[in-house]
């Protein structure tokens, strides 16, 4: 059942990699879109694709209505240690006046290649006055992660954004450390957004509630268990 999509996601990653375009068409009510560029955020925002590989690519349907489903392939597995990821998602989109909207839906994480369950996650979010609030709660193999989003974009100082999540993981079997077991653990991050000559510049904050040897037991969304700075260059060129 899955084959027709890889072979679409395939065809797209070899057009996208060959003309360095996103492809766009209006197909009666509907607007498709295909690219090696996230067409949405999923919940405005709270919910972003993981980081991606070399080759990646998805596609996305929205109706006039609001509704919307997709798919997008963060990493295609072409590269030394890298696995094929798919990700599936649908959800719906509103406005209620012009300063105010909401967005809900679900995603479903999938791994065809590895030797794990897949995961699902519930998001929902508002955009109030260009600013992004959200939530969603995850049910991966191994825990359970609830997460509050902030993405201050309606009020930028000196053109820089800024965004915000906290995270909260709940283990399904308890991880044994030195001195006890951790069966739960939080994780956050913070980030400052400015575009400068045509480069994305993103300088980012990361830290959890573990440290020393009981980061053994941490898996959570950000890259490192103990308080990290990245600062991040990216330039799209096409």
């Amino acid at each position: 059942m899955l084959k027709p999509s890889y072979l679409l996601l395939g065809t797209l990653l070899s057009c996208s990699v060959a003309h360095a375009q996103i492809f766009q068409r209006e197909l009666g009510d509907f607007d498709l879109k295909l690219g090696t560029t996230p067409s949405r955020s999923m919940a405005q925002g709270l919910v972003k694709p993981a980081s991606t590989g070399s080759f990646h690519g998805g596609l996305d349907l929205s109706h006039g209505s609001g509704f919307y489903v997709g798919q997008w392939a963060p990493s295609m597995g072409l590269t030394p240690g890298a696995n094929l990821e798919v990700d599936y998602y649908m959800g719906f989109k509103q406005p209620f006046d012009s300063t105010l909207g909401y967005e809900v839906g679900m995603i479903r994480y999938s791994y065809p290649k590895v030797d794990t369950l897949d995961s699902q996650e519930l998001f929902g979010g508002l955009t109030f006055l260009g600013s992004r609030f959200g939530a969603a709660f995850s049910n991966d193999p191994d825990k359970q992660n609830s997460t509050v989003f902030a993405d201050l974009g309606g009020n930028q100082p000196f053109g820089i954004g800024i965004s915000m999540k906290y995270t909260t993981h709940q283990l399904n079997t308890p991880v044994s450390v030195d001195g006890g077991n951790v069966g739960n653990f939080t994780d956050w991050s913070v980030q400052l957004s400015r575009p400068f000559m045509g480069v994305d510049l993103d300088l980012i904050y990361s830290d959890s509630s573990l440290s020393g040897s009981s980061c053994s037991a941490y898996s959570g969304r950000n890259s490192q268990c103990d308080g990290l700075v990245t600062l991040k260059a990216e330039r799209a060129f096409y």
